[in-house]
């Protein structure tokens, strides 16, 4: 039946370094972006690239120092992984384990051998690993004495960064990522590219700029994949999310638009190979001037991605409409105008299945490429009942609903490899680093101050999961 998901469909979950490892400095680990943006309301600004930091801020709480200490206890989770029937795990590699500066001549022999202990556990079970190498990542030494990715220098060190993992781990990773949400470069410029902006600097060609670098570094890291696994599966990583016309006047529609154009340009590079039209009307009316070294263009068409992978929570709404403008939603980092027909999340982010349908069928018709699930779930406060249990139904409905839109998606012809919703065990938040704002089938005993045994314990959605898997997406209710 054409609405069935295809035999071997990589069912699973997506976790991150920065937000599940902890042992920030152990094992020869050197300091990172994320390991420097703490709880409260400095955060942000620094999240922007609006305040200045290369150390973590005394007296304050960061919450991926210690994480929830996958470090030390990734058996277990890996076992738990195994009993709901994961087929796949996607996990990023910290890049300051295997090059604790970013500019090292050698890599960290520690740091190579965690990722070889961890890809050998989910052997064990038969799980395939998903690897992401630049998941809001960046050597905390490139930041201040290079200017992270406003350097091309940095596409150097990455490319030595990724032909290291490559070689090292090419018996046990087929599938591979590049950049995690590559277009949050242009929302959260620190994060996604550890980017810092002095004074009196134009910030839309730095950033710009500094994406001219990670979408070359992307290229030359296919291309090294597949010179080294010969049968690589190398992709490219959107956050997803298409943008609704507020209403069917064309402006609003242009403006809807323009703002998926946004995302799209980074993928359309990686995708297809060249710079789009739009976009270069965008650089020219804008006065942007990107630096391209000869070579780049050639390198950026010959060496596209296999995949599209995307992470999917939300639909976004625009207007051209000042008062429509004012009736915004919080929480998403996308910014967006309340839907009036659609719920919300706790955290203010729009709940619209139909959109994850809509989404898919977008990209695939851009693209005609197979394309990647690599996020989805629902961020709540979740209490446990008298008996430890939480009751995460809503959690439930919420992937269900998505579950059955992706298969819609499927019977319309998308052609879709796997399916990891985020935080299938619970974990920092990479927007606002708390941990009450959780995803997981597993409960994590910790709090936002980071108190808390860091216990780990099934939830009602545990068992549902795992009945998904074990249909490969039939039994859903």
């Amino acid at each position: 039946m054409a609405n069935q998901f295809p035999e071997g469909f990589l069912w699973g979950g997506a976790i991150a370094a920065n937000q599940t490892e902890g042992a920030y400095l152990e094992g020869g680990k050197g300091l990172t972006t994320v390991d420097l943006l703490p709880t409260g309301e400095k955060r942000y600004p620094i999240m922007t690239g609006n305040l200045e930091t290369y150390e973590p801020l005394e007296g304050e709480f960061h919450p991926s120092h210690r994480a929830i200490d996958f470090y030390h206890r990734y058996k277990e989770d890996i076992a738990l992984f195994a009993e709901m029937g994961f087929k796949a795990l996607r996990l990023s590699i910290s890049w300051a384990r295997i090059f604790p500066n970013g500019d090292d001549s050698e890599p960290n022999e520690a740091g190579l051998q965690f990722y070889d202990d961890v890809f050998d556990e989910l052997k064990k079970y038969d799980i395939k690993p998903v690897v992401t190498l630049a998941h809001f990542d960046v050597p905390v030494h490139l930041v201040k004495e290079y200017g992270s990715w406003k350097n091309r220098q940095l596409v150097d060190f990455f490319e030595k960064y990724a032909t290291t993992v490559f070689t090292r781990y090419k018996d046990k990773v087929k599938y591979w990522l590049t950049f995690n949400e590559i277009n949050m470069l242009l929302h959260l410029p620190f994060v996604g590219a550890g980017l810092i902006f002095k004074d009196g600097e134009d910030k839309k060609q730095v950033m710009y700029q500094a994406a001219h670098h990670q979408l070359v570094a992307s290229a030359k890291a296919v291309k090294a994949g597949h010179e080294i696994i010969p049968d690589a599966q190398i992709g490219c990583m959107l956050a997803a999310g298409m943008t609704y016309s507020y209403s069917s006047n064309p402006e609003d529609v242009f403006d809807a638009m323009e703002k998926d154009r946004e995302s799209f340009f980074f993928i359309d590079v990686q995708a297809r190979g060249e710079y789009p039209g739009y976009a270069k009307r965008f650089f020219e009316e804008n006065d942007l001037t990107i630096q391209m070294e000869p070579g780049d263009e050639a390198l950026l068409k010959a060496h596209t991605v296999d995949y599209i992978g995307f992470s999917y929570y939300s639909s976004r709404v625009t207007s051209t409409d000042p008062k429509v403008q004012e009736n915004k939603t919080g929480g998403n980092v996308f910014g967006s105008i309340t839907n009036p027909y659609l719920k919300a999340s706790e955290w203010g982010w729009t709940i619209d299945p139909k959109g994850f349908r809509i989404t898919a069928n977008q990209l695939y018709d851009r693209y005609q490429k197979p394309l990647f699930v690599v996020e989805n779930g629902l961020g709540a406060i979740d209490e446990p009942n008298e008996n430890g249990l939480v009751e995460d139904d809503y959690r439930i409905d919420y992937l269900r609903e998505h579950v059955k839109e992706m298969r819609e998606a499927i019977k319309d012809g998308v052609e879709l490899i796997g399916y990891t919703s985020w935080g299938p065990i619970d974990i920092v938040s990479a927007s606002t680093g708390e941990m009450k704002k959780r995803y997981g089938y597993i409960y994590v005993d910790r709090d936002n101050q980071g108190k808390g045994t860091l216990q780990r314990g099934k939830k009602k959605s545990f068992d549902w999961y795992k009945k998904v898997i074990e249909s490969n997406g039939h039994n859903i209710d």
